[in-house]
């Protein structure tokens, strides 16, 4: 499964708030890469890694490995993926900021 699976999976009501989220999902996929997005368990938190974002159309198609020991729902699953790619702690507006300036290549510089 990829993440634009689990996105078109997912009940969007429930993610009416959260604009990454819908950035995401009105995101075109870009093909010809082989990551993937890795989730597991440690001390009672799921963990996220492989989600650093080089453009958003990439990551859609990244594959998502669950650990087979780690019994999780599909929306656990995509509230720890938008948790992790939203750096947990930006605000809504911050964040729209963000993915608005997304494509700037000069706020890039400045940011990296």
């Amino acid at each position: 499964m990829s993440l634009k699976d689990l996105l078109q999976s997912a009940n969007t009501e429930q993610y009416n708030d959260s604009p990454l989220f819908m950035q995401l999902s009105q995101t075109k996929p870009e093909y010809g890469t082989n990551r993937h997005i890795q989730v597991a368990e440690a001390d009672g938190n799921i963990i996220v890694s492989g989600v650093h974002v080089s453009s958003l159309g990439d990551i859609l198609t990244y594959s998502i490995n669950v650990d087979p020991n780690l019994n999780v729902s599909k929306k656990q699953l995509l509230d720890a993926i938008l948790k992790e790619l939203s750096a947990d702690g930006f605000s809504a507006p911050e964040q729209q900021d963000f993915w608005n300036g997304f494509d700037d290549l000069q706020k890039a510089k400045i940011i990296r």
